[in-house]
């Protein structure tokens, strides 16, 4: 059947409506575009601002409405250290960064990189070992007393105060309240940092690159994976997530804004506080 002048006339306008909203959509998608490089080209600045000193909040005083969130960096000092630095002065946020002892002396610009951490308030170090196993993880942790040996350089090299580290490539915790090892055969290693008085922490939540070593996903899939842990109570500690990235994923500006508006969201629910990792709950304890 034909259709008649008032049905054409009607298709029409309904061709030209969604035309003109298509358009604006577009339109606006290209200013937020914009916007949002700009953003992100901000937070290569050479310079960050002087961040105010933040709120302390004690550990056993927590709101039952919120929970507590463990911003940690591993393998400072290196590229994009300058970045996180900015990120976290932006938000006047604290982290920690989980520092490889042959970082901190592999160029000048990483010597310099770990000067900048030592100085900043918001950051506190900790130890990652000194070789990161050499990216050779099965053959490392099969030697134990190698591996312990591997912490104490790093230590001293980096003049850290405290025992608190984290192995490289695996998820392993050594706490007196938490025991945790992703892959068994590590067990030893760990078990022997553990009698040295190393207090191994893992993560919650670890935030992967793609193979451009860029961050993979973006900030609201990121958030929805914090709700998630938090509602199936997968959290080591109750109310309680260590959260992980790597300084070398933010050289880019997508990445360094994507962080920025993840933090930035969390701030603004009201819902988070954030610590760094020696106010972790127990940790400071004596181990057993």
């Amino acid at each position: 059947m034909k259709k008649n002048f008032a049905e054409k006339s009607v298709n029409r306008t309904f061709l030209g409506m969604f035309a003109l909203m298509s358009a604006t959509t577009i339109l606006l998608h290209s200013c937020n575009d914009k916007k949002d490089k700009k953003e992100s080209q901000k937070m290569i600045q050479k310079n960050h601002p002087v961040a105010k000193k933040v709120q302390k909040i004690d550990d056993e005083k927590v709101p039952s409405d919120k929970r507590v969130i463990y911003l940690t960096f591993d393998d400072g000092p290196n590229n994009g250290t300058e970045n996180l630095l900015k990120v976290l002065h932006k938000r006047n946020v604290c982290a920690t960064a989980f520092l490889v002892g042959q970082h901190a002396v592999g160029s000048q610009k990483q010597k310099e990189n770990l000067q900048l951490l030592r100085k900043d308030e918001l950051i506190e170090l900790a130890n990652h070992s000194y070789t990161h196993a050499h990216n050779k993880y099965t053959g490392f942790y099969k030697n134990p007393a190698l591996v312990v040996q591997d912490f104490d350089t790093a230590k001293e090299t980096l003049k850290l105060q405290t025992n608190i580290a984290r192995t490289p490539g695996r998820n392993i915790w050594r706490l007196n309240n938490v025991i945790s090892t992703d892959i068994k055969t590590s067990s030893e290693a760990a078990n022997s940092l553990k009698k040295a008085g190393y207090k191994i922490v893992g993560w919650d939540l670890e935030w992967k690159p793609t193979h451009k070593m860029e961050l993979k996903d973006n900030h609201q899939a990121m958030l929805k994976k914090v709700d998630s842990i938090f509602y199936n109570d997968l959290e080591k500690t109750s109310r309680h997530l260590v959260f992980l990235t790597h300084d070398q994923y933010l050289t880019d500006a997508y990445s360094i804004n994507e962080l920025d508006l993840f933090i930035e969201k969390l701030q603004k629910s009201n819902r988070f506080v954030f610590r760094k990792i020696s106010q972790y709950p127990k940790i400071n304890e004596v181990l057993n």
